[in-house]
């Protein structure tokens, strides 16, 4: 039976965006009312460094687990649990009054994140048809909205629990998020990767089990995607505190942390399209690699010249995002190696992802400014255009895995 008998289109269209749009807003939200979660906590910098580096830490745990869980429950039932914990954590998140306590449900919420973003790629390649390219567009597009509005509920209210709000805010999305995949979930049932067996070749027949380490591409795609995320995640956790230590008001590095999630609205709504359309795309990663190092050169020398500029040429470097994204099903060829590319590239490049925020934390409390940090991220622009170059290369990692079968 064909996906659109049992799927409507509208159904299809709307499970994709409302996951999309709870994928980033429960911690991008977190980054912009942090200082005043550490100082209703009493924490210090260390414990920063640890909430924000558990996005990338608990995606690289539990994005190790969903492809296995997947297979067992199957794909829709496994993005409808990711949503069911997420939404508990964001709900109970902001009323505890323990540091502890929110720590674990932060992580919580970053499970259930996690989940969906191994699996969201892989699902739309097994149920998306002929709309995968739209979908994907849907799925990039809203994620960059996502992370964009996150910060801007930290204006909601100036009392002093604000914070509090500003993040419960999330828990209405999320509740929806739980009913759509429900729905779902009903519909369809227990949904797997197309082709059932992990053996696979170019084609999608049976053959001996090849290790994805044994493809260049899916590995280059591996550190591609962990550096921009560690960027990403540095940026969501400490960008408004970079602009604040430099004596940029706290509401306008709000404003400039959206602006840069901001970016990934257009990124994600152009890049499925030309990564599908154009014949090579090894430039871009570079291209923007240097933008986001711009950014961070700015950022440097003069942070509170002209904070918005700054957050706008990171904003267009964090392209990055919506570029690796793109790469994971138009790399692949079937829904199961998306999935185990995805499966692979997603929780690996979150070990890389985790380190970044936690070191920053980590220096931000030994040395008492930035003056180490941004010349490193600088650094670290360079390395991620090398690595992109070769992961956007227009290669089949089906074939690559195919050759060592």
């Amino acid at each position: 039976m064909s996906t659109r008998a049992v799927i409507p289109t509208l159904l299809l269209f709307l499970a994709v965006f409302i996951a999309a749009f709870n994928l980033r807003a429960g911690i991008s939200s977190l980054g912009a009312v942090l200082a005043d979660t550490l100082e209703a906590f009493q924490a210090g910098g260390s414990l920063a460094g640890i909430i924000t580096a558990i996005p990338g830490l608990f995606f690289a745990l539990f994005g190790l687990l969903a492809v296995p869980l997947a297979t067992r429950l199957g794909l829709s039932r496994t993005l409808l649990l990711g949503a069911a914990l997420s939404f508990l954590g964001l709900a109970v998140r902001p009323w505890v009054g323990d540091i502890w306590v929110f720590i674990l449900l932060t992580a919580l919420v970053t499970t259930g994140i996690a989940l969906a973003n191994v699996l969201l790629p892989a699902w739309i390649k097994n149920h998306g048809g002929r709309h995968i390219v739209a979908l994907m567009t849907v799925y990039g597009s809203v994620l960059g909205l996502s992370g964009a509005i996150g910060p801007l509920t930290a204006v909601l209210s100036d009392a002093p629990d604000a914070w509090r709000r500003a993040l419960f805010f999330w828990a209405a999305p999320a509740a929806v998020q739980v009913i759509v995949w429900f729905v779902v979930v009903l519909r369809i049932g227990r949904d797997v990767p197309t082709s059932t067996s992990p053996r696979v070749d170019a084609t999608g027949a049976a053959t001996d089990p090849v290790s994805l380490w044994r493809s260049p591409t899916a590995v280059f795609l591996m550190l591609f995607f962990g550096l921009q995320s560690m960027h990403a995640y540095i940026q969501m956790g400490w960008l408004p505190k970079i602009y604040v230590d430099h004596g940029v008001p706290a509401g306008t590095a709000g404003l400039a942390l959206a602006l840069t999630g901001s970016f990934n609205i257009i990124g994600g709504l152009i890049m499925p399209a030309v990564i599908h359309r154009m014949r090579s795309v090894v430039w871009l990663p570079v291209l923007f690699s240097a933008l986001m190092g711009a950014g961070y050169f700015g950022l440097w020398l003069a942070p509170a010249t002209t904070p918005m500029l700054w957050a706008a040429l990171l904003g267009v470097g964090g392209f990055c995002f919506p570029t690796a994204i793109a790469l994971i099903p138009a790399r692949s060829r079937v829904p199961l190696v998306t999935a185990r590319l995805s499966g692979f590239v997603q929780p690996i490049g979150y070990v890389i992802a985790a380190v970044g925020p936690l070191l920053v934390g980590v220096v931000r409390e030994a040395t008492g400014g930035w003056s180490v940090i941004l010349p490193v991220l600088l650094v670290l622009c360079g390395l991620m255009g090398a690595v992109g170059f070769r992961a956007a290369r227009n290669v089949f990692i089906d074939d690559e895995l195919a050759a060592h079968a």
